[in-house]
């Protein structure tokens, strides 16, 4: 028998680190509008969620995903940079902290929203399939006189399209 070998992984790049006042600034103001461009999909989502207009909101997946990953990248540069900040720019990094705190708010509002609905299309859902579960079973009883559970073949699965 042979034997195989793992294909071994290169390692994954070193994340730049912040030395001077300018890459600072700039870790800064790249933090700044990543977190405002990512606030904005988020904000123009939650609106349509909340007005039940799903597919429209849909379609901010991709720029939302995109603005993630640059949101990811920077906050990565941003840890590594966090001792040169914090000796060099100690209220630049305090004013980064309070801005990612009111990031993080408003993040937990869109998540509230988006668990809220699918909480009630879920229980919609539900309602819907007790509802042809209860039409379907046919109401017997056994000798006990009491309710039968149904069988395997009175139970009709429900199917959901998502497409439409």
């Amino acid at each position: 028998m042979m034997k195989q070998h793992p294909q071994r992984q290169p390692a994954p790049a070193p994340v730049p680190t912040a030395s001077t006042p300018a890459e600072a600034r700039k870790l800064a103001e790249n933090l700044m509008d990543v977190m405002s461009a990512l606030l904005g999909v988020i904000e123009r989502e939650t609106e349509l969620v909340r007005a039940g207009k799903i597919r429209e909101a849909m379609t901010f997946e991709a720029k939302k995903t995109e603005f993630s990953r640059r949101y990811a990248t920077t906050v990565a540069h941003l840890k590594a940079s966090q001792n040169y900040l914090s000796q060099a720019s100690p209220e630049l990094l305090k004013t980064l902290h309070r801005h990612h705190d009111v990031f993080r708010a408003m993040l937990q509002i869109n998540l509230t929203v988006l668990a809220t609905a699918h909480a009630v299309s879920e229980s919609i859902v539900r309602g819907v399939n007790t509802e042809m579960q209860r039409r379907n079973i046919p109401n017997t009883y056994t000798a006990a006189g009491r309710r039968a559970a149904p069988g395997p073949r009175q139970i009709t699965p429900l199917t959901v399209s998502r497409s439409l």
